[in-house]
């Protein structure tokens, strides 16, 4: 009767936890990033620009069964329980005891992003259930090793590549805690399986060029900077509650593990916190990247706290009152007090704003995948961007909508000198005109070689390029509206460098389906020598437009 009193108090607890995150989801305020992949959910594919497809999935699903913030966030309140299922059945412990429930509770609750990610929509949601659900296919198969612990592994190695790609490093830190699994042929026929549900992301990935992995290797990679380095611990005692993830580091440096099992939940940690903290020399870290640490934290600490009195007494007297401080910003989450810099609050007036001015005409923004995505969260109405070299790309080029809208009335929302006009709404003020006929050059593909990679300041570049119009539509250069420029373009991080060109024969229109051959005179500008990217672009009203690959090539002075 004992033990099933304390089964009650667990279901009661996650009962609670369901339904505290059920109303959080209700009440904040979409973000920008959540709908984005809202749209995503609208066209199921096999991947995304930015991430593989799981998070599709989700946020089609919480559409089918509700609208607002639950059409998007509800399969991820869903999931989380799912998370905590998991992961308690993976503690060492299998019986149903006061202090093991709300430990468990308590160091759940206090690590800040895994508990958002109970109602916030993003790829880490899926990501964090699979890397529990992998962690208890690991466990039976360690246990068992058999046929259908090895199906486990299948399912849930394909859950997480599917989610997230740091799935490589869950998968692959637990196989480095075991180097044993690489002799036995039940854990790579579960990895050869998995392979096979992997193939229709990986034909995908072919077919479009592989823009997720240029993505995330290449283009997220900024150069080495104090800054990066310097914060990215700062942002990991946020990720994880500066007391839980202290705790966390005392336990790992005072007990060695006990099992194998427990020697993968230690890869894992000390494994995500050195990588991350290793690629902070090559860019930007996201804070939150770690958070599949999350699991075996909350493991560790659960386990090592029913084994010793003092960590227990620290999780109450210390981890548990800094709930109340996470509740408190909770609360603030669904209310306007919040800086709207954090993108909880004051979104949607904007949108309506300016819905109110441009009907049901789609509206064409530039530089960012925010703005289109919620102008169609709050208004469900079309949106689109056009993105340019100073800005990055995202899943707004693999889609092309703006293909649809040629010949027909857009409102362009951006401030163009001599043709945008101010609009107030109350406190809301944006730019933008209506236009008859938009004309975008994103899509037209212009190929060149150029033999020499090594340029003096001053000297010609002669070469020849080929510029094709894969679209339907015709390109008019000498647009009324929207006229294109033909550019050589140098770029250093983020600074461009645009040069004219003098073309052999002038381009007036550009046929669907035309490809034209001009030899092309340029000169190299007056820059620091340094090694640069160059190529082509053709530059409109909405900015320079990725047209060309580019080469590198070093420049230098002629001393």
């Amino acid at each position: 009767m004992k033990k099933w009193n304390q089964r009650n108090i667990f279901i009661l607890f996650l009962t609670l936890w369901f339904l505290l995150n059920l109303l959080q989801a209700i009440f904040t305020e979409i973000t920008s990033d959540e709908a984005y992949y809202g749209l995503y959910g609208k066209y199921l594919s096999w991947g995304y620009f930015d991430h593989p497809p799981m998070i599709a999935l989700l946020t089609h699903l919480s559409a089918i069964l509700f609208s607002g913030n639950l059409g998007i966030r509800f399969m991820t309140v869903l999931l989380q329980i799912g998370t905590l299922l998991f992961t308690w059945k993976l503690l060492d412990s299998k019986q149903f005891s006061k202090t093991k429930t709300i430990n468990f509770f308590i160091i759940a609750a206090s690590l800040v992003m895994f508990s958002a990610y109970g109602f916030i929509t993003t790829p880490d949601v899926p990501l964090l259930f699979f890397t529990a659900f992998f962690l208890y296919a690991y466990q039976s198969f360690l246990k068992e090793n058999s046929f259908s612990a090895s199906i486990l592994l299948t399912v849930s190695m394909a859950g997480l590549v599917y989610s997230k790609y740091q799935a490589v490093l869950v998968i692959g830190f637990v196989v480095l805690s075991n180097l044993r699994l690489l002799t036995n042929y039940k854990f790579w026929l579960a990895g050869i399986v998995a392979i096979i549900l992997l193939l229709p992301h990986f034909f995908w990935q072919f077919n479009n060029d592989f823009p997720s992995f240029k993505f995330h290797l290449v283009d997220r990679s900024s150069g080495f900077k104090w800054d990066y380095l310097m914060e990215y611990l700062p942002n990991q005692l946020v990720v994880f509650n500066p007391l839980t993830l202290a705790l966390v580091i005392y336990v790992l440096y005072k007990y060695k593990a006990k099992s194998l099992f427990e020697r993968a939940e230690y890869f894992l940690i000390i494994g995500f916190i050195i990588f991350f903290w290793l690629t902070a020399l090559r860019g930007h870290v996201e804070p939150q990247w770690t958070v599949a640490c999350s699991i075996p934290m909350i493991l560790i600490l659960v386990n090592r706290s029913l084994e010793n009195i003092k960590l227990n007494n620290y999780i109450l007297k210390f981890i548990a009152p800094s709930l109340l401080l996470i509740l408190a910003i909770r609360i603030l989450l669904i209310t306007p007090l919040l800086p709207e810099r954090l993108g909880f609050s004051g979104k949607m007036a904007k949108y309506k704003a300016i819905e109110r001015i441009a009907g049901d005409k789609p509206v064409i923004f530039n530089w960012s995948f925010q703005d289109p995505s919620l102008y169609t969260f709050f208004t469900h109405k079309e949106a689109h961007v056009v993105s340019s070299l100073n800005s990055r790309q995202t899943q707004f080029d693999l889609w092309q909508f703006e293909q649809n809208y040629h010949d027909k009335p857009v409102f362009v929302c951006l401030h163009l000198d001599g043709k945008s006009k101010i609009y107030s709404d109350k406190d809301i003020q944006f730019e933008g005109f209506v236009c008859d006929n938009i004309q975008t050059t994103n899509r037209l593909i212009i190929k060149f070689e150029i033999l020499k990679k090594t340029l003096q300041i001053g000297d010609s570049i002669t070469l020849f390029v080929s510029i094709s119009n894969p679209t339907k539509y015709p390109v008019n250069f000498n647009h009324p509206q929207f006229p294109v420029a033909l550019n050589a373009v140098f770029i250093h991080g983020k600074n461009l460098n645009l040069q004219n060109v003098k073309l052999s024969e002038s381009i007036t229109n550009l046929k669907p389906n035309e490809t034209l051959k001009r030899r092309i005179k340029t000169y190299v500008p007056v820059l620091p020598p340094d090694v640069y990217q160059f190529g082509f672009t053709l530059n409109t009203f909405f900015g320079q437009t990725l047209n060309s690959n580019l080469v590198k090539i070093k420049l230098q002075t002629n001393d």
